[in-house]
């Protein structure tokens, strides 16, 4: 058994990890049940190596009822096991190649505005978007030309109910990627004028690039419709080997009166990756 399986981490009241599953078992009053004030989501491609079915069957005994980043050829999957699709991608060319480039905005234009109806259809509401690498082109550039390719599809996007939204990147992961300041995506955002469009606020990407997390979900926290967390350094777990206070941050991210999805997406490093799951959505929940 992993040593993380028995790891009492000591949130509020404190909670011992008697399993990998179980929250909520009546045969400890060391368990607890989630609280319900924030939707856990996770991110598939960190747990790929698990057959998507079984993760399924094992995150809903987390209490985890989505899932982030899975394409329609999956969603009759989620579907079979009352999953949310938490974050619809499909839709978009690559990291690098994407709407501050004009030289891709007629295929964007034509495969978002194919997948917008289709995300309505199966009753999801997020859909993915990069804006791709700079490429040489400078910021202001890029943004204006995100504005006008996105401006063709926001309306197809709020007449279906679906939000697009923009992930921010830190240059250490993603260099030259534009959209790396949570201001540039902010002024975006102001340009285009929706509320079919946001920004992903990956908390991860962000401590890395800017750090003052709290504050800035504080001061922009309307802007950002989705949250993605992982340890900072590494990636890794969201445990108190890194250095960012994820229950803090849930906590702030909860008294702007968000209810949206906080999505895990840090890359296990335990054998146990479930254990680390379980571990991470008690952290986040407050």
């Amino acid at each position: 058994m992993n040593r993380r399986t028995f790891w009492n981490y000591g949130i509020g009241a404190g909670v011992l990890l008697t399993g990998c599953f179980g929250i909520g078992g009546n045969h400890s009053n060391q368990n607890r049940k989630l609280m319900g004030n924030i939707n856990h989501s996770v991110c598939r491609w960190c747990f790929e190596d698990i057959p998507l079915e079984t993760f399924l069957k094992q995150i809903k005994r987390l209490g985890i009822n989505a899932i982030d980043l899975i394409g329609p050829d999956d969603w009759p999957i989620l579907q079979k096991y009352n999953i949310d699709c938490s974050m619809c991608n499909g839709a978009e060319l690559s990291l690098t190649e994407g709407w501050n480039n004009p030289k891709f905005h007629d295929e964007l234009i034509d495969r978002y505005l194919k997948m917008i109806p289709l995300v309505a259809e199966n009753g999801y509401k997020n859909l993915i978007c990069f804006s791709g690498n700079r490429q040489e082109i400078d910021d202001q550039t890029g943004l204006k030309n995100c504005a006008e390719g996105l401006s063709n599809i926001i309306p197809t996007a709020e007449k279906h109910g679906v939000v697009i939204q923009m992930e921010l990147f830190n240059q250490q992961d993603h260099p030259d990627y534009m959209c790396d300041s949570t201001e540039w995506g902010v002024t975006l955002c102001d340009a285009i004028r929706s509320e079919n469009f946001k920004l992903l606020y990956d908390i991860y990407h962000m401590q890395i690039q800017e750090g003052n997390i709290i504050d800035t979900i504080r001061k922009y926290h309307s802007y950002f419709g989705h949250y993605h967390t992982a340890g900072v350094p590494g990636r890794g777990e969201i445990d108190d080997s890194q250095e960012l206070n994820y229950t803090a941050i849930a906590k702030a991210i909860l008294e702007t009166g968000y209810d949206g999805y906080l999505a895990q997406e840090f890359i296990p490093k335990a054998e146990n990756k479930m254990a680390s799951l379980k571990e991470a959505i008690m952290i986040c929940d407050v």
